[in-house]
């Protein structure tokens, strides 16, 4: 268990305040946190879903917010001026009517249910009709191919015509040792990487098979999250990034549908962790799928609000969190369709308003700051990407991205973490900031969970900007590190994009307030100096931040 460095938690408040060398901190109140998660995540926002009501009444909300904070808006120009967001073209699609999914195994047809033995996305790649008859199936391992790994577990098979069916996460996820981050996942590990391959390769589509444990979460978050309306940047050849077929299986399924063509699936896949894997066909099983979909274009809205820089105005310190959560959906067992999306992200939104009201009450920082409320992060971290693609304020002179999400509603704890295991100067800068509120530093205690690859910053990482996405620590200062798994485990179980991720009335949100005082330090120290965070050395992501070296004075 990790102990504090410096002063103890419970006195962290008054021990930061009173240290010599400790920043003047705005207090951020509980009770002002609670409040607007409260309402973010209130029915009346119904779910807060992209190209809703819901998202009308998010928008005209936070943009109330933000102005009520004392925030400038710093979003397009519009007559000359800045508005308050930046449009989002996405394509939405959804599937209409009743899919019809069906297996044929040993010569009988098997009916799938939507949402139970399987759950199916609209399909994405251009067609308003998908009418697939007897497709055959191929297990692909877990369906990578990574030539700086020596890997391919599709050896030239020819997938045209067929549908792939792949493991989750990545070969080495169970032995914990090998070319791909041992249990930490790689990019190569998330289901976004798996079905942009499998239309690289050609296949008809790709159903995933889905277990829990290398999933990070368990079935209804898989139902809940792909059997509703989907979302994607507009595209000018879909069918380059999506096949007609993308979905999950359940483990049960594959298991059924292994043993009818003579195979064992557990051997199958200790085989698929070798570079000696091949694919192999289900023998006398075919698979089809027939359903119609809505497709449009539709415009959904990034949030931007600023306080301008005294003395650098054109260098940016982003602060992000996303609006969205996954609006109406599937009733669950009370027959509750409103997915509320209370902790994720009523709680970052809530940290991004109450970030940009204390930075305006503040004296003016030398650099601008910006609080970027972004849409479709459920969706694929799309509104970040669009941002990223098309930035407001050039990604150059961003000095780096403080994201927040899911934030923990509970109370203070001894550390912190962030998503990933990325090592970046700002991650640094941060420890060090941490230790004046009484908080160490622990590495995500899930890395195989890919969260680094799941929030906003990722959009801004890959292209260089330096970012973390900001976690909560796990060791309670009331109960310890095994409070804290236990709560963590539990949201994922039962809330963790669920109807029951709702705002509750013992949520004390003191350790929330703690840490905004934590992030409010380290953006504004970056703010008011003129330093340049980094990547380390070795990462992936520091030649694209040092070719545009040039561009920063």
């Amino acid at each position: 268990m990790k102990r504090l460095l410096a002063c103890s938690i419970a006195a962290a408040f008054a021990c930061a305040a009173s240290a010599a060398n400790a920043p003047k901190t705005p207090t951020f109140d509980p009770h002002y946190l609670s409040r607007q998660v409260k309402m973010l995540s209130s029915d009346a926002f119904e779910g807060r879903g992209p190209a809703t009501e819901g998202e009308k009444r998010t928008v005209a909300y936070v943009i109330s917010q933000m102005k009520a904070a004392g925030l400038q808006p710093a979003g397009v120009m519009k007559d000359g001026k800045r508005s308050w967001t930046q449009p989002v073209p996405l394509g939405r699609f959804e599937i209409t009517g009743t899919p019809a999914f069906n297996l044929m195994l040993d010569g009988k047809n098997v009916p799938l249910v939507q949402g139970d033995q399987i759950a199916v996305r609209a399909a994405m790649d251009g067609s308003t009709h998908v009418d697939i008859h007897d497709a055959p199936l191929v297990f692909v391992g877990y369906g990578v191919k990574a030539p700086e790994r020596n890997w391919d577990d599709f050896k030239g098979v020819d997938l045209r015509g067929k549908i792939a069916v792949a493991l989750v996460n990545d070969p080495d996820y169970e032995t914990g040792h090998g070319d791909f981050g041992g249990k930490a996942m790689t990019y190569y590990g998330r289901w976004t990487y798996k079905y942009e391959e499998i239309a690289r390769q050609g296949a008809l589509g790709l159903l995933i098979i889905h277990e829990t444990a290398p999933a990070s979460y368990g079935w209804p978050t898989v139902k809940n999250s792909n059997t509703n309306a989907q979302f994607d940047i507009v595209r000018e050849h879909p069918s380059e990034a999506h096949s007609k077929v993308e979905g999950w299986i359940q483990r049960d399924l594959a298991v059924t549908m292994f043993k009818n063509a003579g195979l064992d699936f557990d051997a199958m896949k200790k085989l698929a962790q070798t570079r000696e894997f091949k694919p192999v066909t289900l023998k006398g099983e075919t698979f089809s799928a027939k359903f119609d979909v809505d497709a449009k274009v539709i415009t959904s809205q990034n949030i931007l609000g600023m306080v301008k820089g005294s003395k650098h105005p054109d260098e940016t310190v982003i602060y992000s969190a996303h609006w969205d959560h996954l609006g109406i959906g599937a009733p669950d067992a009370k027959g509750d369709r409103i997915y509320n999306g209370a902790v994720d992200n009523g709680t970052g939104t809530a940290a991004l308003l109450a970030l940009g009201r204390a930075f305006a009450h503040a004296s003016k920082p030398e650099r601008s700051v910006v609080f970027l409320n972004v849409t479709a992060e459920e969706k694929g971290l799309l509104g970040s990407e669009y941002y990223a693609s098309h930035p407001v304020f050039p990604l150059a002179r961003t000095v780096g991205v403080i994201n927040m999400d899911a934030l923990d509603p509970h109370g203070l704890t001894r550390n912190f973490t962030i998503s990933g295991t990325a090592k970046l100067g700002l991650l640094d800068d941060l420890i060090k900031v941490a230790k004046q509120f009484g908080e160490t530093y622990s590495p995500d205690p899930h890395p195989e969970a890919g969260y680094f690859f799941r929030s906003d910053h990722f959009s801004f990482a890959k292209r260089g900007v330096p970012a973390i996405s900001f976690g909560s620590g796990d060791d309670w200062v009331d109960g310890g590190v095994a409070a804290g798994e236990a709560a963590d485990k539990a949201y994922t179980r039962d809330h963790y994009h669920q109807p029951s991720d709702e705002w509750q009335a013992d949520w004390s949100f003191k350790g929330m307030a703690h840490d905004m005082g934590m992030l409010y330090t380290l953006g504004r120290n970056l703010a008011d100096s003129r330093q340049w965070p980094d990547w380390s050395k070795d990462s992936e992501f520091r030649a694209a931040r040092d070719a545009t070296d040039d561009q920063r004075k």
